[in-house]
């Protein structure tokens, strides 16, 4: 499941709304619907995420994150590593191979690194 969809179905549930209400509202299958929250397809498009937003009536915070969701969701992903260090190749190729079996603790202790960095590049 990525984080969108996730969040995808914590909104459904959270508003009682079946999958097939859902697709049928957005114009899309329950099929497709299904596909996105377990991470068998690819993120979603920016005009799928707003009629996700309008069918939800969510507004500003809320809004965003569901995009913020939605642009780190592909569950396969291409890392160009071409003209960095070495060792930023090794990092993506080491990850690509380890991560399936990494613990939740040692993915969210990578994740809070990454979330320190991205602070202190805002600043």
């Amino acid at each position: 499941m990525t984080p969108f969809g996730r969040k995808l179905r914590e909104l459904r549930a959270i508003r009682g709304v079946t999958m097939k209400e859902m697709a049928a509202a957005l114009r899309v299958t329950p099929a497709y619907l299904s596909a996105l929250e377990h991470g068998k397809r690819g993120r979603p498009s920016w005009r799928l995420v707003q009629a996700i937003v309008g069918y939800f009536n969510v507004i500003w915070d809320e809004a965003e994150e569901l995009e913020r969701l939605a642009r780190i969701s592909h569950p396969r992903i291409a890392i160009d590593t071409s003209g960095l260090a070495p060792q930023a190749t090794e990092l993506a190729n080491r990850l690509s191979e380890e991560i399936a079996e990494m613990s939740l603790a040692e993915i969210a202790g990578m994740l809070a690194l990454l979330d320190r960095r991205q602070k202190k590049t805002k600043r």
